[in-house]
């Protein structure tokens, strides 16, 4: 899995925030926000992490637990997929 070709991360004041560029603009309006943790993993996803590497990048910036950073994880694709933003 990664990140479609034309969505890019940007901070805007304390926010981060995914947004559509190029051909994805017109296909996807809108942004997506996201929190410190989804930002970790966006970054992450960005660089190629698979799934246990998304988990290990939760792991390693927060205190938790494998399954609680599972499921995190698994959350957190799952809307990325429903938005149509990774492939």
């Amino acid at each position: 899995m990664k990140v479609k070709e034309g969505f890019i991360l940007k901070d805007v004041g304390d926010a981060s925030v995914v947004v559509a560029v190029g051909k994805q603009a017109n296909n996807f309006k809108g942004v997506i926000t996201l929190n410190e943790s989804a930002k970790v993993l966006w970054l992450a996803l960005s660089e190629g992490a698979d799934m246990e590497g998304l988990i290990q990048s939760l792991m390693d910036v927060y205190d938790v637990d494998y399954d609680r950073a599972k499921k995190s994880c698994e959350a957190f694709i799952a809307k990325l997929s429903e938005a149509e933003v990774i492939e």
